[in-house]
């Protein structure tokens, strides 16, 4: 199974406070874990949401644009990984392997099931399927290609 390990704002990633070079050393050492093992298919840290946006879409009207920052910084999210374990509870493990996200705060990381083919049932039809494999091949040249 995927699944994405959501690591949480805090107040200091918030403000664009960088972490030391013992936390860089830290998340290198447990990256390279998860590459080893083969549980860790992609990850990246954020930039403050003050330099993002987020498009509001409401039916019947066009898309909005708001500007960052947002509010309510226990909502946002300061980075991610995409794994693939065998189980939540492979991910549980591997999530508390993990350095604190946030040194000297409270640090959060929320693990979510990333929904599968299977997962929508009918209305996901073989034609939909086989458009999503197209989609996903794609992807996966255009990756090798770079």
């Amino acid at each position: 199974m995927r699944v994405m390990v959501i690591v949480k704002a805090s107040p200091n990633s918030e403000k664009g406070v960088m972490p030391k070079a013992e936390m860089f050393e830290a998340m290198g050492k447990y990256n390279e874990e998860l590459v080893k093992a083969g549980i860790m298919l992609a990850g990246d840290g954020l930039h403050p949401s003050s330099r993002g946006k987020r498009v509001l879409f409401q039916d019947g009207k066009k898309p909005s644009v708001i500007d960052g920052p947002f509010a309510e910084t226990k909502e946002l999210i300061a980075g991610y990984w995409m794994w693939q374990v065998r189980s939540m509870e492979e991910a549980l493990e591997w999530a508390r392997r993990c350095p604190n996200p946030m040194p000297g705060e409270e640090g959060v990381l929320e693990i979510r099931p990333v929904f599968e083919a299977d997962d929508f049932g009918e209305a996901f039809t073989p034609e939909l399927r086989a458009q999503e494999d197209r989609l996903r091949e794609e992807l996966e040249r255009q990756q090798k290609g770079k």
